[in-house]
């Protein structure tokens, strides 16, 4: 009973829309939950309940910038609702308002652990360059803009080196994830400055644009020496303002020229009656020889084979003929 009248006097703290309530799933979750209290009492004190923890809500959010995305609110609201309903499914058979105390406080502690979590990685997540998105205001529930300074000050995100042969292909590409999270539209220009990256200082005037575009990535293909330099890629709005800045130097090594192979000269062979040169010529009479003569002889004996089949025909053809004249003379007499 101590805890219930402390909560009542708390109470007349005007209630506040906070992350939680923000959600109209929450504030149903919320009004279901008064109206199944088993009486008119129990009903008004769990409507106090509510109402402060909304102010508890609030007070965790202000401590943790006051803002949350919506990524981070669906988390919330989800990991919560499972709770909720988990709890509204058990018996319980303690006090009911004592209970109620519980399972908002459960939901206090749930945003706090997705705020120190997003506040610490998810809300500026540029390391460097600048960084206007869109939150949610954990107090009026309105979108509003939240700017990320760049850490360092300036728009600039380093210097990378890039090598490539002659001939051969460079892709740069300065995209970064917090990217996506530029409220306004944004586009990448590209520009460079001829000669060897590092060989003197540079101004703004030695850069010369090369492209703009909405990819961030640019493929230079078949380079040649003279197109080494230093790259540039900016992501500007539309207005011209520059949310980020990285330099690529790149360096475009040439081909080296093919080596002559060496011609090798074989030793002469010892001078004497024992040895003598060989020349793959000298057999090549013989071998014609060899062929036209087995030629020759195929040809001749295929002809030979040829008239002797011819011969053997007419022979048999004659035979023929004779047995038929004399069976015709038979027949005549």
């Amino acid at each position: 009973m101590l805890v219930v009248l402390l909560v009542s006097l708390l109470c007349c703290v005007p209630a506040a829309q906070t992350c939680l309530q923000c959600d109209r799933s929450i504030r149903l979750l919320y009004e279901d939950f008064v109206l199944s209290a088993p009486t008119v009492d129990d009903q008004i004190e769990i409507k106090k309940i509510c109402d402060y923890a909304y102010v508890t809500y609030r007070e965790t959010s202000q401590e943790r910038k006051g803002v949350i995305d919506p990524t981070t609110l669906y988390r919330v609201r989800t990991e919560y609702q499972s709770e909720f309903h988990r709890f509204l499914k058990t018996q319980h058979s303690g006090s009911v308002t004592f209970e109620a105390i519980q399972i908002l406080e459960k939901g206090r502690k749930i945003l706090e652990k997705h705020l120190d979590v997003f506040i610490h990685d998810g809300l500026c997540p540029n390391k460097c360059g600048l960084l206007k998105r869109r939150v949610m205001d954990c107090s009026s529930c309105r979108y509003r803009r939240y700017v990320c300074p760049s850490p360092s000050g300036q728009q600039s995100c380093g210097e990378y080196p890039v090598q490539a042969e002659e001939g051969g292909q460079a892709v740069l590409n300065c995209f970064l994830p917090w990217h996506r999270l530029l409220l306004e539209k944004t586009e990448y220009r590209y520009s460079w400055a001829p000669g060897v990256p590092g060989t003197k200082k540079l101004n703004e005037s030695d850069f010369k644009a090369l492209v703009v575009t909405d990819d961030s990535s640019v493929v230079l293909n078949q380079l040649h020496v003279d197109e080494q330099g230093t790259y540039r890629c900016s992501l500007q709005g539309r207005n011209g303002t520059v949310f980020y800045r990285v330099t690529f130097l790149l360096t475009v090594a040439p081909v080296p020229d093919p080596t002559l192979r060496p011609v090798v000269t074989l030793p002469s062979p010892p001078h004497g009656d024992n040895y003598s040169t060989f020349h793959p010529a000298d057999l090549l009479v013989p071998l014609i020889a060899m062929v036209t003569a087995l030629s020759l002889a195929a040809i001749i004996g295929l002809t030979v084979v040829l008239g002797m089949m011819m011969i053997q025909r007419r022979a048999s053809e004659e035979t023929r003929r004779s047995r038929a004249e004399r069976k015709n003379t038979q027949n005549a007499v």
